[in-house]
């Protein structure tokens, strides 16, 4: 196996597409595990556009991130709450649920999570 490894999230070895046409992740898979782009598109919301592919009810993914535009506010079950914004750091627990803010989608990149993310 080779030492090196360039992959490109413009071609995803898959896309997985949110409910209503909310948005999408688009995942490349590396050896130390997925690392996905998700788009969410203004009005996404975790608990109506992945929940219903999830079937949980909360997120219960963890996510380690970086996001690269617009904004998104995740509520915890706890009722502990964040908003992130462009060139934030984002570390999230399982157990939340999250919307896009605004007008303008959020892209954020995730190497922790996303590999089993809105995955029927």
């Amino acid at each position: 196996m080779s030492s090196l490894v360039r992959k490109s999230l413009d071609s995803p070895d898959e896309t997985r597409k949110f409910e209503a046409g909310a948005g999408q992740l688009q995942l490349v898979e590396a050896t130390t595990g997925g690392v996905g782009r998700a788009t969410f598109q203004p009005g996404w919301r975790w608990s109506e556009h992945v929940k219903p592919i999830a079937k949980t009810d909360s997120c219960q993914t963890a996510h380690v991130g970086y996001v690269l535009s617009g904004r998104m506010k995740v509520v915890m079950e706890d009722g502990e709450e964040m908003e992130y914004g462009p060139g934030d750091f984002a570390s999230m627990a399982p157990g939340h649920d999250a919307w896009t803010l605004g007008d303008e989608p959020c892209v954020f990149l995730d190497w922790n999570g996303y590999s089993n993310y809105a995955k029927a």
